[in-house]
């Protein structure tokens, strides 16, 4: 794949602005997870869990409304509307300290609500791209690292400064404003997609309200099936995520602020080698079929690694980064360029952006589900335990759906390819 002197500016301010843009609002969003606030209770709920709730419930209505803003949103308000985004969820980490518990959980509500939009608007900016797969790859790859990183920042906040459980979620954001304003900047410097990209890739189109319908009809049960299991991907990643300051304790790391980041860069390294490959293969449709080979060996990954820490085959080392790996290798397609490509083989007209926001609006739905199941049904389970079970029931499900969605869309291409074989070419790309 030659890269021109466009591409390779393309390339290098799209792929690093929207990097440093997410995973600086991350600062904002996660930091909050390293506390443990115990002894804390509100409904006879722990009050970790009550923040995390208030939190997912938040972002999980952002994803909703998203659904509709995100796909209609014009480049011209990617840049106000993210300032915009991060200016509320730090307005709300200022009164999240200021208030008293346990009236303050209501913050975390609104802290979630205006960050879920962040992940499309800067999608937005990458999307029908002959790179996307690499630019949105370096994109995921934020999360992966930036979750882990931003609690050593929140914790080192906490031990060096002092600052109390309730203040370092504000102070961690503060930290982080000025660089997510420039990185912003950055991101909207980014050049449009060439002729060349919306060839290749399709244009990129707001959408209207007909135009999700007919998308959703058309194509109603691959989606459904899909995100089913991304429901339950995003409840068990966001689990691993949110608890994993107790599992690491549990397993022997307590106290210990480097393995939150230790144990996340060998897991984006992998995945960004991996999934950045396939922005090497133009034909879309290879490279879409592709994708669910990587959602079975990502699941896979899942459940074989817990089956041999179960046995003591490896240690818990490399059983996080190892269930990392699976949990990201499937999670990572879905967030962009699952979609990007399904759109590019099947020429539909639209944006990534409403397949992805409606998967997450759904995904976060069960992350709150799992969290209210653990409290209330599984209350006296120990967290390492719940997590295991959940590898092994991650691991079936996504197997058993990446194989009938697989074979849903091979039969859908081929009957599209006879029926109008000049419309979805499968060797020109």
């Amino acid at each position: 794949m030659r890269l021109s002197k466009e591409n390779i500016k393309t390339l290098t301010i799209g792929a690093f602005a929207a990097f440093a843009t997410y995973f600086c609002m991350y600062a904002f969003r996660k930091p909050f997870a390293v506390a443990t606030y115990e002894n804390l209770s509100l409904f006879g709920i722990d009050y970790k869990i009550i923040l995390i709730i208030s939190q997912v419930i938040g972002y999980m209505l952002s994803k909703f409304i998203g659904i509709k803003l995100v796909s209609e949103l014009k480049p011209k308000n990617r840049f106000s509307y993210l300032l915009g985004m991060i200016f509320l969820a730090q307005i709300s980490l200022i009164l999240f300290g200021l208030v008293a518990t346990p009236y303050n959980f209501i913050f975390m509500f609104l802290n979630g609500l205006p960050l879920g939009m962040v992940w499309g608007i800067v999608f937005s900016y990458l999307e029908g791209r002959k790179f996307t797969e690499i630019m949105g790859v370096v994109l995921c790859s934020s999360f992966i690292v930036s979750s882990g990183m931003v609690k050593s920042v929140g914790l080192w906040v906490m031990n060096a400064w002092n600052v109390s459980q309730f203040w370092m979620p504000a102070i961690t954001g503060a930290l982080f404003l000025i660089p997510f304003a420039f990185f912003s900047y950055l991101l909207n410097k980014t050049p449009p997609p060439s002729q060349e990209d919306m060839e290749l890739r399709k244009e990129r189109l707001p959408m209207s309200k007909q135009d999700r319908k007919k998308v959703f009809r058309v194509f109603f049960f691959p989606i459904v099936i899909l995100i089913l299991f991304y429901t339950c991907l995003t409840a068990l990643r966001d689990f691993r995520d949110n608890f994993s300051r107790e599992i690491w304790d549990t397993v022997g790391y307590e106290g210990d602020a480097s393995i939150y980041t230790l144990s996340e860069i060998p897991v984006a390294f992998s995945v960004l080698v991996i999934i950045g490959l396939f922005g090497f293969v133009k034909n879309n449709y290879k490279a879409f079929i592709s994708y669910h080979v990587l959602l079975i060996a990502g699941a896979l990954v899942i459940g074989i690694g817990t089956f041999l820490f179960q046995l003591q085959s490896i240690s818990a080392l490399l059983w996080m980064i190892g269930i990392g790996l699976g949990l990201y290798i499937c999670y990572v397609p879905f967030n962009c360029i699952f979609f990007d490509r399904m759109i590019a083989t099947f020429r539909i007209k639209g944006n990534a952006g409403y397949l992805i926001y409606l998967a997450d609006a759904f995904g976060y739905f069960g992350s709150m589900a799992v969290l209210l199941y653990k409290n209330f049904g599984q209350s006296n389970l120990s967290w390492l335990k719940f997590m295991i079970n959940g590898c092994y029931f991650i691991a079936g499900l996504g197997l058993i759906i990446s194989l009938i969605s697989l074979g849903f869309f091979k039969s859908k291409y081929k009957k599209e390819q006879h029926n109008s074989p000049n419309q979805i070419p499968l060797t020109s790309l």
